[in-house]
């Protein structure tokens, strides 16, 4: 793939029209690895995700003894079942915060010492609620400043099992990473949930996944979960087209009044992100679900209806519905998303503040934002930072799908989960994907 260059001009297109294959999922990606991992035997997975983020964790499991390869666009992850096949590990997980919370976990199924590491953003992002559930199911994991977030050691002696509460509030990826490794302890695990659970559709995504490799969870509603001693089996994996990376361009279908076809995503996806279509739904447009492909298109002309939205089970379509707002006929107000601070960046400031450089006005809540349409179409190129952002980036390149002298910095960031966004943005905007 070209290198992409320092920025890059989106836009504007009257009507977006076009179809095209996203990657796989993300979330169902380094879940179905980490699940690979622990199960004994092969398994082949099937369009997964190729970018930074699923290599950070394929380059992590092989540092703990699991064999990866790739042949013709499939993965094959061979392990032993179980504990981790090594005893001492020093693992840089650059920004990918799946990765720290998952591998965290999977560590301390093992017996030694290893580290988690990764850069600086990441070493400001909280993991202690993850630490704390783990030492009372027999570990001893410790943030080494002591101040919550990475780096991580953990002293892994297995787990014992027993009762642990974790702190629901911040990130449910704390939970999923103690369900998965929770077969794997001497005895059973009962996880109870303090706060409320963000990202509920995540759990369920995890809980499936683990009973399409052999474990069962029991649970009661969302407050308590109860896994028995046992253990995964290998299997044949097909990971779905990624909901997220779909939502960038039915946003750039609804913006434009157009329409685009995804054809690796039906109706039958466990994705949480894909609800997204039903916001977008609430705003005018109309989606055809089948049973391996949608088409989402937007109203006439573009013309959208403004409302209140509570994305708390999706809370990172946030900052596309946020982009969208720009064109809708009222202001957008975005509840329940005050996670959004602790990601790859503090994305609720950084909205607001790129949002008003394209002239809207930007009310900043604590856990809320609520974004006014443009007043007027810029003049002159407006420069809009990503911050490093992978979602930044492809959520404000869909503004300029309508609006003219859009310019996004640092476009390359978008690899860290899609690295070929632009060329299919851009390939999609100029009538090349029809």
């Amino acid at each position: 793939m070209a290198r992409l260059p320092p920025s890059i001009k989106i836009g504007p297109q009257t009507t977006v029209s076009g179809s095209l294959r996203v990657p796989g999922s993300k979330s169902i990606t380094n879940r179905a690895l980490v699940l690979a991992a622990l199960a004994r035997g092969r398994t082949r997975l099937d369009g997964a995700l190729v970018a930074e983020d699923s290599e950070v964790m394929l380059r992590a499991l092989e540092q703990l003894g699991v064999r990866v390869a790739s042949s013709g666009g499939s993965l094959s992850v061979t392990a032993e079942g179980g504990p981790v096949a090594v005893d001492s590990a020093d693992l840089n997980l650059r920004l990918s915060g799946t990765s720290i919370r998952f591998l965290t976990a999977f560590v301390a199924l093992g017996e030694g010492e290893f580290r988690l590491d990764g850069n600086q953003r990441m070493r400001e992002r909280p993991i202690q609620p993850l630490l704390d559930a783990l030492n009372l199911l027999g570990s001893n994991a410790r943030s080494v400043h002591a101040n919550g977030c990475p780096p991580v050691v953990v002293q892994a002696r297995g787990l014992s099992g027993g009762v642990a509460t974790v702190d629901g509030s911040i990130s449910s990826q704390y939970l999923s990473a103690l369900l998965m490794v929770a077969p794997y302890a001497s005895a059973p695990v009962t996880l109870c949930v303090s706060g409320e659970l963000q990202s509920k559709p995540f759990i369920d995504m995890t809980i499936d996944m683990m009973a399409e490799f052999g474990v069962s969870v029991e649970r009661d509603g969302y407050e308590r979960f109860l896994v028995a001693p046992s253990g995964y089996r290998a299997r044949d994996y097909l990971v779905e087209g990624d909901a997220m990376s779909a939502g960038y361009f039915w946003a750039a279908a609804a913006v434009t009044g157009g329409s685009v076809t995804i054809t690796n995503l039906g109706k039958r996806t466990r994705q949480g992100d894909a609800r997204f279509a039903e916001v977008l739904v609430e705003m005018g447009c109309r989606v055809e679900w089948h049973d391996d492909w949608c088409k989402l298109s937007g109203p006439q002309g573009g013309r959208l209806r403004g409302g209140t939205f509570d994305l708390n089970d999706m809370p990172d379509q946030a900052q596309t519905l946020a982009v969208v707002a720009l064109f809708a006929d009222g202001p957008v107000s975005i509840l329940n998303i005050g996670n959004l601070r602790v990601k790859e960046t503090d994305r609720l400031t950084a909205l607001a503040t790129e949002l008003t450089r394209l002239g809207a006005r930007v009310v900043e809540g604590d856990d809320e934002i609520t974004v006014w349409p443009w007043a007027s179409e810029p003049e002159q190129p407006v420069l809009l930072e990503t911050y490093g952002d992978h979602r930044m980036a492809m959520s404000l390149a869909v503004a300029g799908a309508r609006l003219p002298n859009v310019v996004i910095k640092d476009p390359a960031c978008a690899g860290k989960t899609y690295p070929g966004f632009f060329t299919d943005l851009l390939d999609v905007l100029e009538g090349r994907r029809l």
